[in-house]
């Protein structure tokens, strides 16, 4: 398990969506990626049951147009490197029924880097002026992220 730097999630955040979190908040945050990365999966798993397969692909993910674009965007940021490891520690997959291709691991940290960089703008579309969001904000960010993925 790699130990995850809590000065690059910090810093992650103010560079994505100029916020200011801190170490309380990792905790809520690793729980956000894991459960919408499980999310993902159990629809991909549907996906490649409904096409007869028993691998799950990565065409059977459920990427919107907006994360997607969030993904690339995630791509484009300078700290996404450094971030990396830590996305790809804490987007571990679930147990699944399936298999999983190998581009399916390999995407999944992208996947959680974009995840991560929608998150942190969700809270400025939440409350324009939350600068350190409090336990309210990021309940209703993760909230509004369950209705929708």
């Amino acid at each position: 398990m790699v130990v995850i730097s809590v000065a690059s999630f910090e810093r992650f955040f103010r560079e994505a969506a100029d916020l200011d979190v801190d170490k309380s908040d990792l905790k809520r945050y690793q729980g956000f990626v894991r459960d919408k990365i499980a999310d993902l999966l159990t629809i991909a798993q549907a996906r490649a049951r409904a096409d007869k397969r028993d691998v799950i692909e990565s065409r059977d993910l459920p990427i919107t147009k907006g994360l997607q674009e969030s993904i690339h965007r995630f791509r484009k940021i300078d700290l996404a490197a450094e971030v990396q490891p830590m996305l790809a520690d804490i987007s571990t997959r679930p147990q699944l029924d399936l298999a999983v291709a190998v581009d399916v691991d390999d995407l999944l940290p992208e996947v959680a880097g974009g995840l991560s960089l929608a998150l942190g703008q969700s809270f400025r579309v939440i409350d324009p002026n939350v600068r350190n969001p409090a336990t309210a904000q990021w309940e209703r960010a993760i909230r509004v992220f369950d209705l929708l993925l």
